[in-house]
């Protein structure tokens, strides 16, 4: 599906997405034009889906973090994820196989606030809560062989 220039053109767009068309010829050992000819088949191919920017919630006042397991009570899972999707502190959600439908990412800048965040779920589903101390393992691509 991609060669070894295709992966090195990735993970310097994973390390940086800001990376200028120069600066990954000279990684790649390719050309301006040839970098970005490969960069509009693997977007067209649907490798890459999008450059983006990583922000950081400390500096908007979200001090804490937390991971959310979430059963919804019979007959609640529709209504649960759309809560979710509407509560803007909560910035990732997977529905699950397993005990729990949903495990989501929380930001909030206050204990109380994850309070007030939980009791709005609390009447549709069971919650179990973790803070997060260290993320040792950033987002990342799984091997790429």
């Amino acid at each position: 599906m991609t060669d070894a220039i295709d992966q090195i053109l990735i993970n310097a767009l994973m390390e940086d997405s800001r990376r200028s068309l120069k600066a990954l010829a000279n990684l790649s050992g390719l050309s301006s034009p040839s970098v970005a000819e490969r960069l509009r088949r693997l977007e067209e191919r649907g490798v890459l889906k999008g450059y983006t920017v990583e922000v950081d919630p400390k500096c908007f006042g979200y001090q804490l973090q937390a991971i959310v397991r979430i059963r919804p009570l019979p007959g609640q899972l529709q209504e649960v994820e759309r809560q979710i999707q509407a509560i803007g502190e909560f910035t990732e959600c997977d529905k699950v196989t397993g005990e729990d439908c949903f495990i989501a990412r929380l930001h909030v800048r206050s204990m109380e606030q994850l309070d007030v965040l939980l009791d709005k779920l609390n009447v549709l589903a069971e919650t179990n809560t973790a803070i997060v101390k260290k993320t040792p393992v950033k987002r990342r691509l799984p091997p790429m062989e």
